[in-house]
């Protein structure tokens, strides 16, 4: 037993008790925590946090907990939903909450933190696109300023003592930020007597109400809109002397913005190598800025060498996630000391790729000879620069990594890292070797360095320019990685490589997408708590203030595909929970061959062949009781494909390589169920049953039950898992950057993905032609919901103009239903037509109103000369798409183009979006296009 004596000379601490209250509905089991940076709280370590007790008050569920503190005590915190184990089930989004409590007159005071649970949107100001973009300038997160002590004193017995604390995002120079309200000290709702919220505390009667409002320098007095706020207290027994109140955020006429997106490769200057490239971004940003813009969004930017081919141009198959792609490189930026051969072979180069189109290996080949001839020359300097030391520093864990595979790559003359001998096997030791100053290949290794490293410097100096001028610049974040990248090479533990990636059948294709990347291992990845995703979001951010999520719905549940698929179509959902053999059995479903495998018919082989179904038979099927099956040697897709190769190599196919390729898929995807290749006895409802030969020759019976375990397991049973996945992984992805988020939710969306994305601030994505609403042919802007981005179209569609005219009856329904127009629309998308449907969708309430460049080069005539299906930039229904629209116009020409900027500004000014603020020389440049537009 200690003595006391050995802290007798040490004098007491005075202390305070600290009481936490929070109002937020739970689900069964479920409980609030508290968890913080000091002991008391835990330390951050959760099963140790402060477990609050809850207690209905009137309609809501208020959670309470007291703890003990030293008078100047300081601390982060946090609020958790925990199960009954303290397992975190999610946690609040935004920024930790920092509490700092002021020098108080007496010990033994009760301090009461009464906090609104921040959900996502709540802690959207604190994001770079609008605390370190839009709102830099005149941007308050927090008015509460403890530096500033003014204190109050108790006036009457029933009084306590509260400061106010209010998330302002957009406050101007010269304005301050008061509270107004019922009781004296708030000056009973006259503006001359509101409270400055610099004062610390202010003594308050039991009840009070009150709003926030502004006043300006000027004059200017505005009170934020809602409901009244109200103030009340427990009974004088139990209630706190001291109230800090956390309002959440400034109640105010939601923020609006608009955009334009454009792939890199896309765009088009009077200085590039037939390619947009990264410092070109400074031009468009410009263009933005003088038409309104407050946002240029991009396709992924990652290096996708994976083919050496045309192949590579596909941007969302990522050779590194950390890489930049070297196509988007400006030679004429490697050296202020260029050798005029070298200027020479530039000029050479400008003019011979400056085509219609991109030529991707003519492009990235020519740039990757000409920087290897510069570095010959400049290595030295620059890798022994203080520059170059900190970017290596910095960026080493996957640099090195990327170097050595590129340089593999090119040794064995393939990605496939599996055909790579004794260097298969990824690890440091191997790594080291292949990276050591003592290869005889160290230059081909530091050229790899040196053209990152300059890439970096080009990107982050568009990035920087772009956020000075009030600009968000927006990435894009592929769902997946190729199966040949440094990635899988690296952390293969990380990835489910006998599998692959797609979605189901919807509206981009009616067959189902299969993009071949490796799904996740997401139990293996939570392992470092997401380590890799934490990594690849933090890299993202040192360029972008906002990114688009691709295909969101992945991290609620992935399509998967088995690795031999090349269609869509038979996949299932991961995770997801199966049909089980006893749930099926005791619905009198038994026959699991029957469902399971291709149903083919006689009678199915001579509709589809004809006179030649003998010959496929003999080749491609085995006889089997009254059907056939298919030799296994083409029992899947790629088998089936490898095998009519041979044929046609040796001329014994009697129809196109393609026809019969696509009727021997058919049948073989002619099945009810699919059976888990992990679990025999778990199974999953084919997409579209009903649409099979296979079904429809089941008894009535067996069609009801499977019907009913189909859309059960499609559209019911899935939800609670999903769900919770999501709110497993997005957080942290979210949490690693403060990166602006917004998720593409197109196709088929469960039902928990809008709550959810509510929930943690994820903006979603509206495109016109494909309504989220089943009742629905065509969106309508002016319903859609604020925390959305609305478009006229995508990348992954066609344009505005080739839309229009693709298909003639759809105008003609569009041109009456939603334009109110009688008569016959024109069969062209006119500049008129444009102009409707932009102006549609500026004035729509999404948050953000993003316009591809071709729609909006489209409404002014001039720039629709080029055929339309010309501008589309990709083909979701063809996996070998070559990407490689360029715009046909210089971004140095639409910088001279007033009568456009004019034409947009308007439009934006219109619909009452924020626009960037202009410089002076731009100012003058905005009255001579006012004056075009009067």
């Amino acid at each position: 037993m200690a003595s006391s004596g050995l802290f007798s000379a040490t004098k007491p601490m005075k202390s305070v008790k600290l009481k936490f209250r929070i109002a937020y509905y739970t689900e069964w089991g479920q409980s609030l925590l508290v968890c913080g940076s000091e002991p008391t709280l835990g330390s951050w370590n959760i099963k140790r946090g402060l477990l609050l007790r809850p207690v209905h008050q009137d309609d809501e569920l208020i959670w309470t907990g007291t703890i003990v503190v030293p008078c100047h005590f300081c601390c982060d915190y946090r609020y958790y939903v925990v199960d009954d184990a303290k397992n975190v089930l999610r946690w609040e989004m935004g920024n930790k909450r920092n509490l700092s409590l002021p020098h108080l007159p007496e010990e033994g005071r009760t301090l009461e933190l009464r906090d609104l649970w921040q959900t996502g949107g709540d802690a959207l100001p604190s994001r770079s696109a609008f605390k370190d973009v839009i709102f830099c300038k005149n941007s308050t997160l927090s008015i509460d300023r403890p530096e500033v002590f003014h204190q109050d004193t108790l006036d009457q017995e029933e009084s306590v003592l509260v400061r106010f604390k209010i998330c302002c995002p957009n406050v101007e120079e010269g304005t301050s930020v008061y509270v107004i309200g019922s009781s004296t000290k708030l000056g009973h709702w006259k503006s001359l007597f509101t409270a400055l919220l610099s004062i610390s505390f202010l003594s308050l009667n039991k009840y009070s109400t009150y709003k926030y409002c502004k006043y300006g320098k000027n004059g200017c007095f505005s009170l934020e809109f809602g409901s009244t706020r109200e103030l009340s207290f427990d009974s004088p027994k139990s209630q706190p002397e001291y109230i800090f109140l956390s309002d959440g955020i400034f109640r105010e006429m939601p923020w609006r913005g608009a955009g334009v997106a454009i792939p890199m490769f896309s765009v088009r200057s009077e200085v590039d190598i037939g390619v947009g490239e990264f410092l070109d971004l400074k031009l468009l940003v410009d263009w933005a800025v003088e038409c309104g813009f407050h946002l240029v969004q991009l396709l992924p930017i990652n290096d996708t060498s994976v083919h050496g081919m045309w192949w590579d141009s596909y941007p969302y198959s990522s050779l590194s996630v950390f890489a930049l792609h070297p196509l988007y490189l400006r030679v004429q930026a490697l050296s202020e000391n260029m050798p005029e051969d070298i200027k020479n072979e530039i000029r050479n180069a400008k003019e011979l790729l400056d085509g219609k189109d991109v030529d991707y290996e003519a492009t990235l080949a020519t740039k990757l000879s000409i920087a290897k001839k510069i570095f010959m020359q400049e290595k030295d300097l620059i890798l022994n620069s203080s520059s170059f030391h900190n970017f290596f520093s910095e960026n080493e864990d996957w640099l090195k990594p990327y170097a050595a595979f590129c340089f593999l790559r090119d040794f064995f003359e393939t990605s496939d890292h599996s055909q790579w001998g004794r260097f298969s096997n990824y690890s440091k030791d191997k790594l080291d070797k292949l990276v050591s100053k003592d290869a005889l290949h160290y230059d081909t290794i530091c050229f790899q360095y040196y053209i990152q490293f300059h890439l970096h410097l080009q990107l982050s100096e568009a990035a920087e320019y772009a956020r000075t001028k009030g600009v968000i610049l927006k990435g894009d974040l592929p769902i997946g990685v190729d199966r040949n990248s440094v990635d899988t090479w690296v952390n293969p533990n990380l990835f489910r490589m006998n599998t692959s990636t797609g979605a189901p059948p919807d509206y981009f294709d009616k067959n189902g997408q299969n993009w071949g990347f490796p799904t996740y291992n997401w139990e293996e990845m939570s392992k470092d708590n997401y380590g890799w995703w934490r990594a690849r979001l933090t890299q993202m951010a040192k360029y972008f203030t906002a990114y688009r999520i691709d295909h969101i719905l992945g991290f609620f549940r992935i399509w998967e595909l088995p690795d031999h698929a090349m269609t869509g179509l038979i996949g299932k959902f991961r995770p997801s929970i199966p049909l089980s053999q006893e749930e099926l059995e005791r619905e009198g479903i038994w026959d699991f061959d029957r469902l399971t495998h291709p149903y083919v018919q006689k009678e199915f082989l001579q509709e589809k062949f004809g006179d030649f179904w003998t010959l496929i038979v003999a080749n491609f099927l085995n006889e089997y009781l009254d059907r056939y099956e298919f030799k296994e040697d083409c029992n899947t897709e790629k088998r089936i494909a490898a095998k009519l190769k041979s044929c046609a190599e040796r001329s014994l196919l009697p129809e196109s390589e393609d026809k019969i390729r696509c009727d021997l898929f058919d049948l073989l995807k002619n099945i009810v169920l699919i059976r888990d290749p992990e679990h025999a006895r778990s199974f999953y409802p084919r997409f579209n049953l009903e649409d099979t030969s296979s079904f429809r020759d089941l008894d009535d019976h067996s069609k009801n039950v499977l019907k009913r375990l189909y859309y059960d397991y499609y559209f019911h049973r899935q939800e609670k898992l999903w769900q919770q996945n999501a709110l497993k992984t997005l957080p942290v992805l979210l949490n690693s950057s403060d990166m602006l988020a917004c998720g593409e939710d197109l196709g088929l969306i469960p039902a928990c993905v809008h709550p959810v994305m509510q929930e943690l601030g994820l903006i979603g994505l509206r495109i016109q032609r494909m309504p989220s609403e089943p009742d629905l042919e065509f969106g309508i802007p002016s319903q859609y919901s604020y925390m959305t981005v609305c478009a006229p179209s995508c990348h992954d569609c066609s344009t505005l103009r080739a839309w229009w005219e693709e298909d003639e009856d759809r105008r003609h329904r569009f041109f009456n239903s939603v334009m109110g127009c009688d008569g016959l629309p024109p069969s062209r998308c006119v500049p008129d037509v444009v102009y409707f449907i932009i102006r549609q969708h500026v004035e729509a309430p999404s948050m953000w109103a993003i316009f591809p460049l071709q729609d909006l080069l489209a409404l002014k005539e001039e720039y629709t000369t080029r055929p339309a299906t010309e501008e589309t930039i990709n083909d979701p229904t063809n996996p070998k798409h070559y990407w490689r629209y360029r715009v046909h116009v210089t971004m140095e020409s639409l910088m001279k183009d007033k009568e456009l900027k004019a034409t947009i500004k308007g439009l934006i000014r219109g619909s009452g979006r924020s626009y960037p603020p202009l410089g002076e020389a731009e100012k003058e440049l905005s009255r001579e296009t006012a004056a075009i537009a009067l």
